[in-house]
């Protein structure tokens, strides 16, 4: 699936266009019952924003080259974007400029030092995943945990890719009893990806993977159109893991500073709860099942 620049613009700013009222933006509403326009007229946000309409127009068409940060900043302090839509909008305006000379690969594995840090981290569940959602790396807490993408005959690793979270979420039946709140983190994931689509828009297996979701999932296709993004930092997460119940953890997400394209995701629970006894339980249904494969077989 190509990515069209010009298309992204033109339907992330008029999404956001559309879900301001007049009034939400302190203008008078008018036309009052008879606007034909969902949310703010095109000249009502150059006129918050501090441009022209006919610059407005231009940029909303999907011509972002060249706008300045002070202009883009007008333009989300008027249509009230947040912190992810924000840098979005700059992403958008910086793809829309030169092509850089070298596009440096996403990774698809970790540095040794990495995954000794993982291995070290024993009594939470911590990985690695890249921009595309890709499972890179865990520790065996968190391999446990995850062995329901791990194992899955559709999102997980093969010969040609790695586990994908995001794959397992829209195309695996099992995702909707994994996720507990699927509804919510199905829609937070397009939002990531698409987040990430405009920060690399050269990126030719997050292209693929966008392109498989939508031709597989009409799900998916609603929750990309609606071109909706969102950070992915810290908050909580419900699972129904297989072999121990329902956990409901805290979940904080880490950019690497030595490798600004991957994300270390830790889980926890709070001290005293069901989830604190369940993540016990895994841990030790997890050091079983590794003691198990490591035991001899006899013929």
């Amino acid at each position: 699936m190509d990515i069209d620049h010009r298309t992204q613009v033109r339907d992330f700013l008029a999404s956001r266009r559309a879900r301001i009222t007049p009034e939400q933006a302190g203008l008078p509403a008018y036309g009052g019952q008879n606007r034909r326009v969902k949310g703010l007229r095109r000249e009502e946000v150059a006129l918050l924003a501090g441009v022209s309409i006919d610059y407005y127009v231009r940029l909303e068409r999907g011509n972002l080259a060249g706008a300045s940060e002070s202009v883009l900043d007008g333009i989300a302090t008027a249509l009230h974007l947040d912190d992810a839509e924000r840098e979005h909008l700059h992403a958008l305006a910086r793809a829309a400029g030169p092509a850089p000379r070298r596009t440096r690969a996403p990774a698809t594995a970790v540095r040794p030092a990495i995954q000794q840090v993982l291995d070290a981290i024993t009594d939470a569940p911590a990985w690695i995943r890249n921009a595309r959602h890709d499972i890179l790396a865990t520790n065996q807490l968190a391999a446990a945990l995850y062995s329901p993408v791990l194992n899955s005959a559709i999102a997980g690793p093969t010969g040609k890719r790695l586990a994908n979270t995001t794959r397992f979420m829209y195309l695996d039946p099992a995702g909707h009893d994994f996720f507990i709140d699927y509804d919510r983190m199905a829609q937070d994931a397009a939002a990531m990806l698409r987040l990430e689509a405009g920060r690399n828009p050269h990126d030719a297996d997050l292209h693929a993977l966008v392109g498989e979701l939508s031709t597989q999932s009409e799900l998916f296709r609603r929750h990309w159109a609606s071109n909706n993004v969102k950070f992915h930092r810290s908050g909580r997460k419900r699972l129904r893991h297989p072999a121990v119940g329902d956990l409901d953890l805290n979940f904080e997400g880490m950019e690497l500073s030595s490798d600004t394209e991957l994300r270390l995701n830790i889980y926890t629970a709070d001290p005293g709860t069901p989830a604190a006894d369940g993540l016990k339980l895994l841990a030790s249904w997890a050091a079983t099942a590794h003691e198990t494969e490591r035991a001899p077989h006899s013929d």
